[in-house]
């Protein structure tokens, strides 16, 4: 669950600064074959991400082209303009299980990632470290905020062409979605997919797949960049030996 959870965080960072679109009814993504599948579930309004087929499989990597390149540039502008957002999300984990929740951004370096009961998640970052917390169990995990993605997701300025690892842009009468691969010696490569409306270009949902490729899709809505967040829902308390 924590694990997730900070996986969706960092997807969740990516939301920028537009208002949602009206929801849609869209599928369930299938859940890692790796696990057993959970019991088919309904699927309500909000909105719940999907995996597109056209995404780049893992070594398949090419170089972009000047339009590709063009678009990157301006998700990076869009993803830039935002300082402030607060909003809802729904998460559908590798096992199908759906959650959801309220989350808050605050750059620079400030996240709040609230899952609704029963769950008993939050994650946090505070500008240094971010934490996954269990209200159920009074535990927290914490992690140095400059060895996550977040180091530059909650960065006043984003350039993804610079920053990141753009391996992959495509799009249909649907979707424009935008691949980014990040490597690391320890945990392994995993991958953040965004998917942008093709018609609006405003962001609809995005997949975060981890080094063991299980998948955790998630969905944003009632977006509000006007909002500015109780600078409390960001403290972190510190254990005397801090930093794993």
């Amino acid at each position: 669950m924590r694990k997730t959870a900070l996986a969706a965080l960092i997807a969740v960072l990516w939301a920028g600064a537009t208002l949602a679109a009206p929801a849609e009814n869209i599928p369930l993504p299938q859940p890692s074959p790796k696990r057993q599948q959970a019991a088919p579930q309904a699927v309500p309004r909000p909105p719940v991400p999907i995996t597109p087929s056209a995404a780049t499989p893992p070594g398949q990597a090419t170089a972009l082209d000047d339009n590709q390149r063009a678009v990157v540039n301006k998700i990076s502008k869009y993803l830039s303009s935002v300082q402030t957002l607060v909003g809802d999300f729904v998460q559908v984990g590798p096992d199908g299980r759906r959650t959801e929740g309220q989350f808050y951004i605050q750059k620079p370096g400030k996240v709040r990632f609230a899952y609704n009961p029963p769950s008993p998640i939050d994650v946090v970052a505070d500008g240094q470290s971010v934490v996954v917390r269990d209200r159920n169990l009074a535990t927290q995990d914490l992690y140095p905020l400059s060895q996550t993605p977040l180091r530059f997701l909650l960065a006043d300025h984003i350039d993804l062409m610079r920053d990141t690892n753009v391996i992959s842009v495509s799009s249909d009468d649907t979707f424009v979605t935008l691949v980014i691969e990040e490597h690391q010696l320890v945990a392994g490569t995993s991958r953040l997919m965004m998917m942008f409306g093709a018609k609006d270009m405003q962001l609809r949902q995005w997949t975060v797949t981890d080094p063991q490729g299980y998948d955790t899709t998630v969905a944003v809505y009632n977006l509000d960049t006007t909002k500015k967040p109780d600078p409390d829902l960001f403290v972190i308390n510190y254990p005397d030996h801090h930093q794993q």
